[in-house]
């Protein structure tokens, strides 16, 4: 008699449902279970589930090709295992018990970490570090020995037979198995085990049809390690209006320098500043009763009968099945079909939060990043929140967006904060209790520091030196959050493995990859559906793009793989230089909005359509495939950054003047486009003009980025005189 049947699973699953595919948690612990009481086709209809019980068995190994692609928890202690490879199966599981298991041998738990690609917690312990260090470090310098063994002693047959491989595979393996000595003894199981692995695929590389090999890398350069401060923007300067100067040139002065402070232990936590409702300044904003000097969307409705946009001109590859298909019919297939209706905002607070001595005349303070907390769902990609994080001068604040109060504040003397990144990371619990997901923020800027914080419990729980220059930019993978880019003055991109932290706070940071770039980083963007082997980056000198996949080349560094080029280029000359690349976001899966300093446009771009095309073998350029441009302000003012909210379809920008260039893209699309001018934009929200009491009018100052939370129920502008402006969508719309 069959011991696990459908009715079993419902009885033991939660929530309570009559579906096997809803089923979310399931506990079948203590029934002394063995392997082969687990049928797999039945087991494999739970396709929700995310946390399983089976402590308390007789198992001696789970099923072999157990799909259950939302199982993030697994409990198999007290049971019988003697092999844990048929756990490769579960690629997802991001927590494993497996205590009390007799037979499970050191070497086990190494395979574990290889086998199980996002595995952070074992028993208990946050074991991201020492796991990605195998999966990458230490199977680099394996397959490093095993390639020598091969080009020693071995060659392919001619001709290769399918009986010669396998005879040559045997041998191989073998010969690797006997002489690649590395690590501890104490793991030579694993050792053997892994060599094994990594000489079968290399073996069927040699014979698998190669791929386009990528540039060579760099050669090293010699590293200026003074201190150096980034060139931000002035509050003021007085430009010729007759020259017009590229970014470097223009509008930009050299911070004071300061010196690198060394980094204090990880055990030196600092609390968190929580301020009330009158620590920070708030102005009203004022109604505009002037209608707005741009147009509004009634008076976008392209001519009918304007064509609906240009095909492609290359169409090898990839593009080829795309041949006939219009880019309106693109951007149409975004998945928004319930909310096309443009939203209304209203202006709701502005906030003076990042004041020097918390002075309410400081207007000179300039803030440049801002973000929403995400929700703490599994991939850290879920709904928003009203809580967002912002920083500019000596200081990074967490507001709530509906009530404009400050809830932390956290300050350091003589930093100047350029980048925050929000993540969720694993937090391990004593006494046996699982692992939690929390919230962190990451910041940095003019010391090259990142701080590490923990907003909920009102922790600065960390630091690291990511630089010896300033910081520009701070991006996590949205698909592994322990996984920090670092961009810097310093021209290179470093990512890190922050991992996660125990309840005393205890973590460990290790660097994984270093990209060499051949100016300032400004923005660094990570593919929606590839983001842990894709990396594009805005600079001052273009938009590249990098391959990023671990475990792929045997070194830290990497260099470029192709520059993505925009049809503004053929316009310039020695007046107009507009490389410089200073804003960039996904709208999409496959959409990316990005901005080219000067241009007075954005455009709208596919991301697999440009990727498909073959690079220029000279100079590795390849021209993004436009699919729209849309109208922006004019302006000589750099860094004005743009940001996207896939969730309803919109584009948002700021200007020089206080204004929020606003996009809907659903709404561009039933509009159609018209080859060749730019699509204007659906609405242009005015400068609030808040009221100072004593001072009168503040003017509109320039807006340096923005940030919008997924469902768009608020937007943040944060501009150069220290003012937080939040907006708010109507429940109308």
């Amino acid at each position: 008699m069959e011991k696990i049947t459908e009715k079993l699973l419902l009885e033991k699953g939660s929530p309570k449902t009559n579906k096997l595919e809803q089923i979310q948690t399931l506990n079948l612990s203590r029934l002394a279970l063995k392997s082969q009481d687990l049928p797999v086709r039945l087991l494999s209809r739970l396709q929700c589930l995310e946390r399983w019980d089976l402590s308390g068995n007789r198992l001696q190994e789970l099923p072999k090709n157990l799909e259950l692609p939302a199982l993030r928890y697994l409990d198999l202690s007290d049971n019988q295992l003697e092999d844990v490879t048929t756990l490769e199966s579960l690629s997802n599981l991001e927590e494993l018990k497996m205590e009390d298991n007799l037979y499970i041998t050191v070497s086990d738990n190494y395979k574990l970490m290889a086998l199980l690609p996002k595995l952070r917690i074992h028993n208990g312990k946050d074991v991201s570090t020492t796991a990605n260090h195998l999966r990458y470090v230490y199977t680099e310098n394996l397959r490093t020995r095993i390639i020598a063994v091969w080009e020693k002693s071995f060659c392919l047959p001619d001709p290769i037979t399918a009986e010669k491989m396998s005879a040559l595979e045997k041998d191989f393996v073998n010969t690797a198995r006997q002489q690649v000595k590395f690590g501890p003894s104490s793991v030579s199981d694993f050792t053997k085990w892994r060599v094994e692995n990594i000489a079968k695929e290399y073996l069927h590389s040699l014979t698998e049809p190669k791929k386009e090999p990528e540039s060579k890398e760099s050669t090293d350069t010699k590293e200026n390690y003074g201190v150096s401060t980034p060139t931000k923007r002035k509050q003021t300067a007085s430009v010729d209006a007759g020259i017009r100067l590229t970014p470097r040139k223009k509008l930009r002065a050299d911070l004071p320098a300061s010196p690198v402070e060394a980094s204090p232990r990880k055990s030196s936590l600092r609390k968190l500043e929580t301020l009330t409702q009158t620590s920070a300044v708030r102005m009203s904003p004022r109604k505009i009763s002037q209608p707005p000097s741009t147009p509004t969307r009634g008076q976008m409705t392209p001519r009918r009968g304007a064509t609906t946009a240009r095909q492609t001109k290359e169409d090898d590859g990839a593009q080829k099945k795309q041949k006939n298909r219009t880019d309106a019919d693109m951007l149409s297939t975004m998945k928004s079909p319930s909310k096309t209706q443009p939203v209304c905002l209203k202006p709701l607070h502005v906030l003076q939060c990042h004041s020097k001595q918390d002075s309410s005349e400081d207007f000179s303070t300039q803030l440049w990043a801002c973000a929403f907390q995400p929700m703490p769902d599994f991939n850290a990609t879920g709904g928003g929140s009203r809580l967002v994080a912002t920083c500019g001068g000596d200081s990074l604040c967490v507001i709530d967006c509906e009530t404009g109060l400050v809830m932390k504040k956290y300050k350091v003397p003589g930093e100047e904060f350029f980048s925050l990144a929000w993540s969720t990371v694993l937090m391990s619990r004593e006494g046996g209790a699982s692992a939690q997901h929390c919230s962190i923020l990451a910041a940095g800027g003019k010391k090259g520091l990142v701080k590490l914080i923990h907003p909920r419990n009102n922790m600065a729980y960390g630091e690291f030196q990511a630089s010896r220059k300033a910081l520009s930019v701070l991006r996590f993978n949205h698909r592994q959050g322990n996984f920090l880019f670092t961009g810097s003055y310093d021209n290179k991109i470093v990512m890190w493995d922050i991992g996660g932290v125990d309840s005393q706070y205890n973590y460990k940071v290790v660097q994984l990859l270093v990209l060499e770039i051949s100016a300032t980083p400004l923005h660094i963007c990570l593919p929606p559906t590839s983001p842990s082997s894709h990396l594009l980056t805005a600079c001052e000198d273009g938009l590249h793009c990098y391959n990023t996949q671990l475990g792929t080349n045997n070194t830290k560094s990497r260099s470029e793989e192709m520059e993505i080029t925009f049809p503004i280029y053929k316009k310039e000359d020695k007046h107009h230089d507009y490389h410089t690349i200073d804003g960039l976001s996904f709208l999409t899966d496959d959409i990316v909005a990005s901005k080219n300093y000067m241009h007075g446009s954005i455009y709208l771009w596919s991301w697999s359509r440009t990727k498909a095309q073959r690079p220029d073998k000279k100079d590795r350029t390849v021209c993004a495939v436009v699919l729209a441009e849309l109208q922006w302000a004019n302006t000589e003012i750099p860094y004005l950054a743009l940001n996207t909210c896939p969730g309803r379809a919109y584009i948002v920008c700021g200007d020089d003047k206080g204004r929020l260039w606003t996009y809907h893209v659903n709404d561009l699309q039933k509009n159609r486009f018209q080859t060749g001018k730019p699509i204007l934009p659906t609405e242009v929200l005015e400068w609030p003009t808040p009221v100072r009491k004593g001072i009168g009018l503040v003017e509109g100052p320039t807006i340096n980025s923005v940030a919008m939370d997924p469902e768009l129920h608020y937007l943040v502008a944060l501009s150069d005189k220290n003012m937080v402006i939040v907006w708010k969508r109507e429940k109308s719309s």
